[in-house]
């Protein structure tokens, strides 16, 4: 019997109700629509989602890219999120 695909066999858990409980660092970036070297840069700045790493496979769970949305969503909507947008909006508009 051959192999089933990781994406065979996550269609089927899904068919069956089983939800999925981690994604590969590919799947994060593909459902948030960011590049994997965003995703590498956003990780060496300290903002990126908790990891487990298995091997040479990283892995982010739902809790982890849960805790990462609600850190993101609060930086965004914190003043001096707002206020360093504005200031790097203006800065761009000086130099051009």
């Amino acid at each position: 019997m051959p192999n089933k695909s990781k994406t065979r066999i996550a269609e089927e858990l899904q068919k069956k109700g089983i939800p999925r409980a981690s994604w590969s660092k590919d799947e994060f970036c593909a459902r948030h629509g960011i590049s994997v070297g965003l995703y590498d840069k956003m990780k060496k700045l300290g903002v990126g989602p908790d990891e487990n790493v298995a091997l040479d496979r990283t892995i982010i769970t739902v809790e982890a890219e849960e805790r990462w949305l609600r850190k993101t969503k609060r930086k965004a909507a914190s003043p001096k999120a707002a206020s360093t947008k504005g200031a790097n909006t203006k800065a761009a508009s000086a130099e051009a």
